[in-house]
């Protein structure tokens, strides 16, 4: 259903200025993989265990699971899909492997907490 206040009987349309904004938008690969990563981002558990790996650090699975307080297979479910999203990698360190975000899930994670982001980040 349309609202009649979204609707224009008339075309106003500035085409110079219509030109140059469609000219500047994103392609459709960025904009599914900006996409994926809001989706990744989407769930209160994922949210929460990259705003964990925000200030810089490098988590084991296990210390994220304390840090976040959720059970480890569910970190390490979670985990698994912010990495298949690109905003999540892994560095194996022996038998464990750290975690820590990409440059992507950095930027992405900074502009979905807004002012909710800690200082030290």
């Amino acid at each position: 259903m349309t609202d009649e206040r979204d609707a224009c009987e008339l075309l106003c349309l500035d085409l110079p200025h219509a030109e140059e904004i469609r000219a500047h938008l994103p392609g459709l690969p960025a904009v599914e993989a900006a996409a994926s990563g809001a989706r990744a981002l989407g769930d209160p558990t994922r949210l929460t265990i990259a705003a964990a790996l925000l200030p810089g650090a490098e988590l084991c699975v296990c210390d994220l699971a304390w840090v976040v307080g959720q059970a480890q297979n569910l970190v390490s479910h979670h985990l698994r899909q912010l990495r298949v999203a690109g905003l999540v990698a892994g560095r194996r360190d022996g038998r464990m492997v750290m975690h820590s975000l990409t440059a992507r899930g950095r930027a992405l994670v900074t502009a979905v907490l807004g002012e909710h982001v800690t200082s030290e980040a």
